[in-house]
């Protein structure tokens, strides 16, 4: 049985509490999903990128790496960019299989995360925020 990995790959910012945030749902991915390897990886701006990350699940003995794009739709970077590194990460591990899975846009629990965000805001709680 393949031993699987997971990548929580976001876009990355010189902003590092933004890149922190990531960090911390690929924790909380590791938690509730009860998995052992998962790693964080940015594009832009953060530490690891994409190779190093997988460089790390490697190293550990990984077969089966997931990428997690956590990016809100299919945007250029999910359709120029990530396909270009992960072709260049399959070519350096020959024996890994890397698989990507599609970005949040259309799963169902964002609009459940929309809805509450919209009553927050509406009830005045302390989750709605208005400095972005």
């Amino acid at each position: 049985m393949k031993h699987t990995g997971y990548v929580v790959f976001g876009h990355g910012s010189t902003v590092e509490s933004a890149n922190d945030a990531v960090r911390a749902m690929a924790a909380e991915l590791a938690r509730r999903g009860g998995y052992e390897a998962v790693e964080t990886a940015f594009l832009e701006a953060g530490q690891p990128d994409l190779r190093g990350a997988v460089e790390i699940l490697a190293g550990c003995g990984i077969q089966h790496v997931i990428v997690i794009p956590y990016f809100l739709t299919l945007g250029m970077h999910l359709k120029r960019d990530l396909p270009r590194l992960v072709e260049a990460l399959r070519a350096a591990h020959p024996g890994m299989e890397i698989q990507v899975t599609a970005p949040l846009d259309g799963h169902p629990a964002l609009i459940d995360a929309l809805v509450g965000r919209a009553r927050e805001a509406a009830e005045g709680t302390p989750g709605a925020s208005e400095t972005d």
